[in-house]
């Protein structure tokens, strides 16, 4: 199976190897000093927690792996020598963690001890376990994972049954025959933290390489492109990046990492893979990524590759929307380093906040409800591992040019006195009323109930009105969103009598206050478009958005031609969450809807980023 690889040449040939310079060193302390404002490393007393925590899991793990040998009829002996032990990978291990920071643990079990197990065992465990909240497991993922805050430290963790009776406490995980006779999810599970060290060995100077993914890190988080599960990077492909640059420029230091960073990733090659080595093939029966057998991963549009056997694409989530918007984000950052190299710019504006909810006029809210907080946080899981779906389908829709998934859902509990205010609530309507109340206040009042809800948004970007067209547009959402429903409720655990999902669209003027900062809101009246003659691009535009192919719609629903902005319809099932699509139409009358204007410019008036003088972005990106 592992046959036939691609030979992508010069994967580790440096572009320079020269040293740095006198202004790239100012720019490294000044990057440092601005990072520490930033407040991204962690107190002495919070690293301390964290060993504490790591200490607490290790016996616990332990203790699990016993319980279930002996429930398999092992022999006391046996079941305390069976071992069990935990392995940390992703930003702890690189040793890019902040204060924050989730764990990304791996819990290596032997042959006897199921996955099943690690959902049916050990979850009740760790909610039993003292200092352990918010536990929840999601094993139906891609890499099945059991979160839980222990001490305040969220920890994610994955499990990897190794073809062993044991696992001995000086286990390494680099054999590649530790993988013999693993099924895929156990082999993807063992993969994060075979990657994470294989990448501290291929980069050429450790502390170099931390210093810039820090940066590379907060700068995604602000910019809200850090999230794997929604179709944008998530942490080991940004180190991937990262460590990629250090590659080709073994003797430069942070600044100099991180202005290069911007420059050749918005020229990469894409579907140019990244690699860190030479893809190996290997004598067992496992997959390696590889678009010469595999259609699936021709498919892939931003192949950023693992380096650690069985090779891997760390980006199979990214979608056309998810990409044009990285590609714009590299743009924008690489334009802010080259002032900041010239002194015209300081590092805190390359992580300036992301305007997401400022940027579009319609976005759709997904909202995810139940009446409990355990379930809440399973189901919204659930929903939130299917909105690259949703984006994915959007993608089809005539006259939508991009569908932008925000990376994170926002939780709300309303605490409600009537039925007709907890249906509301699990529709997003939560009244200034319901939003104040508390707990106490609902406490032994008859029909009072507590509805959890988790909202999650997708901007909408909608072509600008072409010139000659007359009368108003209907934009049709309806197959998109409906689909979407039937997929999430396809899940094995859905309960209709107690989840609720309902995906609606809404104007940029009726956006909750929740998804803005303090102060960061425009009072109402100034939030209205000026209605403007001529070309019709409004203020914010992306004029340099890369040009995006449209294809036709896979909607069968006829557009609904309605004089209101938009239709709505809503299944209200007896148990009074409700659950259905809310988003049929929207009114696409104005030209000022788009945000990218992607019309072709004269290139030859459009400035891109360069190099210094002498390196060339053709050998960086393997053109």
């Amino acid at each position: 199976m592992a046959s036939s690889n691609p030979g992508y040449l010069g994967v580790t040939a440096p572009i320079s190897t020269s040293e740095s310079t006198e202004r790239e060193k100012e720019l490294t302390v000044s990057l440092m000093e601005e990072l520490r404002r930033q407040g991204t490393f962690e107190s002495e007393e919070e690293s301390k927690t964290r060993e504490i925590v790591l200490g607490r899991l290790s016996s616990l793990v332990k203790r699990f792996v016993y319980k279930v040998s002996i429930a398999r009829g092992l022999s006391e002996a046996a079941a305390s020598a069976a071992g069990g032990k935990i392995y940390t990978f992703g930003s702890y291990r690189l040793g890019v963690h902040g204060p924050g920071s989730d764990i990304d643990t791996l819990c290596v079990v032997p042959k006897h001890v199921s996955r099943e197990d690690f959902f049916e065992v050990l979850e009740p465990m760790l909610k039993e376990t003292e200092g352990v909240t918010d536990v929840s497991g999601v094993p139906d993922a891609y890499v099945p994972v059991l979160g839980a805050k222990i001490s305040g430290i969220s920890i994610d963790l994955t499990m990897a049954r190794l073809a062993l009776s044991s696992i001995p406490d000086d286990l390494s995980l680099q054999d590649d025959n530790l993988l013999r006779n693993l099924d895929e999810r156990c082999v993807r599970s063992l993969n994060g933290s075979r990657v994470t060290d294989e990448i501290l060995r291929l980069v050429p100077n450790v502390e170099v390489f931390r210093d810039s993914l820090r940066c590379i890190k907060l700068w995604a988080q602000r910019r809200a492109i850090y999230s794997n599960v929604n179709g944008f990077l998530g942490g080991v492909a940004w180190a991937m990046l990262v460590a990629r640059i250090c590659q080709l420029y073994p003797n430069a230091i942070a600044g100099a990492i991180v202005s290069r960073f911007f420059i050749i990733m918005y020229q990469w090659t894409w579907p140019q893979p990244v690699l860190l080595k030479q893809i190996e093939d290997g004598p067992l029966p496992v997959r390696v990524w590889n678009p010469k057998l595999y259609p699936a991963d021709r498919s892939h549009r931003m192949p950023i590759i693992t380096p650690a056997y069985p090779s891997m694409c760390a980006t199979h989530n990214v979608s056309a929307s998810t990409q044009m918007i990285m590609t714009e984000e590299f743009k924008k950052g690489s334009e802010i380093v080259d002032k900041i190299a010239v002194g015209t710019a300081q590092w805190s504006e390359l992580f300036a906040k992301h305007d997401f909810f400022h940027k579009y006029r319609y976005y759709l809210q997904v909202i995810a409800s139940t009446g409990d907080s355990d379930l809440q946080i399973k189901w919204a899981g659930t929903v939130e591992s299917r909105i690259r779906q949703l984006v994915m389908k959007l993608e089809y829709v005539d006259s939508l040019t991009l569908a932008h998934p925000f990376i994170k859902g926002f939780d709300q509990v309303s605490y409600c006195l009537t039925e007709e205010e907890m249906r509301a609530a699990a529709q997003g309507d939560i009244s200034e009323v319901v939003a104040k109340r508390k707990k106490e206040d609902i406490e032994g009042k008859e029909g009072a109930s507590t509805v959890y809800s988790t909202t999650f948004y997708i901007g909408l970007a909608i072509e600008p009105k072409q010139p000659g067209a007359v009368g108003p547009r209907r934009l049709d959402i309806s197959w998109p969103t409906t689909e979407f429903t039937k997929l999430v409720k396809m899940w094995e655990k859905y309960d209709e009598a107690n989840m609720g999902i309902i995906v609606r669209h809404i104007k940029a003027t009726a956006l909750p206050d929740y998804v803005f900062d303090e102060g960061e809101r425009q009072p109402r009246s100034a939030q209205k478009r000026p209605k403007t003659k001529g070309s019709g691009k409004s203020s914010n535009t992306s004029p340099d958005m890369p040009h995006k192919k449209r294809r036709s719609s896979h909607s069968t629903a006829e557009p609904i031609s309605a004089t209101s902005s938009s239709t709505s319809t809503v299944r209200q099932p007896t148990n009074g969450l409700p659950s259905g699509v809310t988003a049929t139409t929207l009114d696409a009358a104005s030209s000022q809807n788009g945000i990218y204007n992607t019309s072709i410019k004269d290139s030859s008036r459009i400035k891109s980023p360069h190099l210094p003088f002498g390196e060339n972005v053709a050998v960086a990106t393997g053109a």
